[in-house]
């Protein structure tokens, strides 16, 4: 190890290399609620491409784990590394490479967060549209789970908006994939295998974002409804609409009491409707036009209370930055009051009712309390489970995700399968498609070094 230690400071120089007690507790685990924090044996800080790719040809050399990090803000524990590995943190590799407004592109480093990115593009009036609620997360990192969030419903996920990346492979070759355009049919799609793996194919060292318009004017409505149910049902009819709404979220009764609380946010709702409302849907809208957008406020409002809603609120801004702040910050207010695990399920928006009731079913037959909110626009549920017995827990997980895949869904669609919900990956998933991912490890990574344990055993 000593000697593995003084051949990384060679590469990436010897201020650049932590090893044993120099080593933080911070690189020891991500936000995962249920991963075993580790620390690895050698953290590495590299400057450019080139250092990390001398560092994976090196550890390949040697067959050692090599575990990439961004900024650790991630649900899966991708980037909890192994005691006997390196661990390459992205934090130097921070830059902006440039804002290129003719071809309406960013291209950046992996450890470039999204407050950074968020920053520098409204500066030229244009937004990277991927919001997955936590701003200090990197890009490197959302690249490698093909992180959500709230704007999905309008935008998509991540790799909707990857045009292209520079890339290291485990054998220490560097790749480019795709550019700086919008469309290609030149061999396989190289850019989209790797998004979303979680660091197992490849580290990212350079992405090509797409960047869209930054629109002027936002509005957003909350409408309480009397059960989840006519929530779930709502939801479709609305995206369905052409009204495109940026954000569509779904939060129940004890979620919204909880984030509301803990964000100490007054809504202006009375308490005789509060005390019949079971969810909430929250609608956000954009426009550059005040007029047209005040006109889709009006549409939206008809259309929910057509739909069933107890009454429809078009929030101020400030309540509704401070409700969309709180709403991004569930996961911590679940965190904080003992959820024992949270879970991102996700399966067509159509069978959101059938997926309600099975949760409810689920959560009775094993005396659990399953609680959350969700980007319900695009069917993404995220779940709060409050479990102590890990049997049981593991129980309470698997049939959810079980019931999810049943409706035509599928465990993740946005944390990853990581580390932590792996076993119920590889117990519910296809096996033809599990071995054919394998097979794809294998090409990519003969030596099987990159993220080991992650997906697979």
């Amino acid at each position: 190890m000593a000697d593995l230690a003084a051949r990384l400071e060679e590469i990436v120089g010897a201020g650049n290399v932590l090893s044993g007690d120099a080593i933080g507790d911070d690189y020891a685990h991500d936000e995962t609620l249920t991963a075993t924090a580790t620390k690895p044996a050698h953290v590495v800080r590299p400057a450019n491409a080139d250092e990390v790719a001398a560092v994976l040809t090196l550890a390949a050399e040697n067959g050692t784990p090599v575990t990439a990090r961004g900024s650790g803000s991630g649900l899966s524990g991708s980037a909890v590394p192994r005691e006997d590995g390196i661990l390459v943190s992205f934090e130097r590799m921070n830059k902006i490479v440039e804002i290129d407004t003719v071809n309406h592109v960013a291209v950046v480093q992996p450890g470039v967060t999204l407050h950074e990115l968020e920053a520098a593009t409204a500066e030229v009036g244009m937004v990277y549209p991927v919001y997955p609620g936590e701003l200090s997360a990197s890009l490197g990192g959302n690249v490698s789970t093909n992180a959500g969030g709230m704007r999905a419903v309008k935008y998509g996920v991540t790799r909707h908006h990857v045009l292209g990346l520079q890339a290291v492979l485990p054998t220490g070759e560097i790749i480019r994939t795709g550019g700086k355009f919008v469309k290609a049919s030149t061999g396989y799609d190289l850019t989209q295998l790797i998004v979303g793996s979680e660091g197992t194919l490849a580290l990212v060292t350079e992405a090509v974002l797409k960047l869209q318009p930054r629109m002027k004017e936002q509005a957003t409505i909350l409408a309480p409804f009397p059960d989840l149910a006519s929530v779930a049902t709502a939801v479709p009819k609305v995206v369905g609409s052409g009204l495109g709404p940026l954000i569509l979220e779904y939060i129940d009764a004890l979620t919204m009491g909880a984030i509301t609380y803990t964000a100490d946010l007054q809504l202006g709702i009375p308490d005789e409707v509060k005390e019949k409302s079971q969810a909430y849907l929250v609608v956000m809208l954009e426009n550059n036009s005040t007029q047209r957008l005040e006109e889709d406020v009006e549409a939206v409002g008809v259309l929910l209370s057509e739909l069933g809603s107890l009454d429809v609120y078009s929030l101020p801004g400030g309540a509704a930055r401070k409700l969309i702040e709180a709403r991004e910050k569930a996961f911590f207010t679940a965190k904080g009051a003992g959820a024992d695990d949270i879970i991102d399920t996700v399966l067509p928006r159509a069978a959101l009712p059938d997926f309600f009731a099975k949760v409810m079913e689920i959560a009775q037959g094993n005396q659990t309390l399953v609680v959350g909110c969700g980007h319900a626009g695009d069917g993404n549920v995220h779940l709060a489970v409050f479990q102590k017995d890990a049997e049981v827990r593991h129980r309470v997980l698997h049939e959810l995700f079980a019931a999810g895949m049943a409706l035509g869904g599928a465990i993740s669609g946005e944390h990853g399968i990581g580390r932590e919900k792996k076993q119920h990956f590889l117990d519910l998933e296809d096996p033809a498609k599990i071995e054919l991912m394998k097979r794809i490890k294998q090409a990519f990574d003969p030596r099987g070094i990159l993220n080991p344990g992650v997906l697979f055993d």
